[in-house]
């Protein structure tokens, strides 16, 4: 019987997940409302609250499933790199996949506005495990610089330039395009990684 409620509780949680998500993409995430994904999802308010405290709650562990899928792509790719430029070559590939996910990455800049507004959604959202991570960034790339250039600044760079670029990407202004944006980030790492 406890199994049997487990798994129950379980559905409902994707199925509010699934749901939110569908919203957040379709409507955004300030504009949807607790009850719009309850109703969604076909269940009573109520059920929301069993998982979450708050609609920032259940966006939080949306961008955690997102960005554990990402990575795990990412993290196949790079087993098998070999140089900094295979390894920039595999990231730049994880973040044009976050960019050809039009909906997701809309939603993501909205909330990291909104999150932007509030201490302590901001250091929450700051973590690894949401967000592209300059330590992470740097675990990957430490292994191949031969400079003295901090690898954690290499990730803050390659980071903001995916931001802006997102955003140009999402605004439409065709001034550049994504392999003005690989190239861009690709010469940048490699001018900082090495000594020459």
């Amino acid at each position: 019987m406890a199994r049997k409620q487990q798994e129950k509780s379980l559905q409902t949680q994707h199925e509010l997940l699934d749901s939110a998500e569908k919203l957040f993409g379709s409507r955004g995430f300030v504009a949807t409302t607790i009850a719009e994904i309850t109703a969604d999802a076909g269940y009573a308010k109520g059920n929301f609250y069993r998982y979450w405290q708050s609609k920032d709650d259940i966006m939080f562990e949306i961008i955690a499933n997102k960005m554990q899928s990402y990575r795990q792509v990412r993290d196949t790719a790079l087993s098998s790199a070999s140089s900094l430029t295979e390894v920039m070559d595999h990231i730049l590939d994880f973040l044009e996949t976050m960019i050809d996910d039009r909906n997701w990455s809309t939603v993501f800049l909205e909330f990291t506005i909104h999150a932007s507004r509030d201490p302590e959604l901001r250091a929450r959202l700051n973590q690894s495990i949401y967000r592209l991570s300059d330590e992470i960034f740097e675990d990957i790339v430490a292994p191949h610089i031969t400079s003295n250039y901090a690898a954690c600044k290499i990730g803050a760079l390659n980071t903001a330039l995916f931001e802006g670029f997102l955003v140009h990407s999402l605004l439409g202004t065709g001034t550049i395009d994504r392999a003005d944006f690989r190239r861009a980030a690709m010469k940048l790492a490699l001018a900082n990684a090495t000594d020459a």
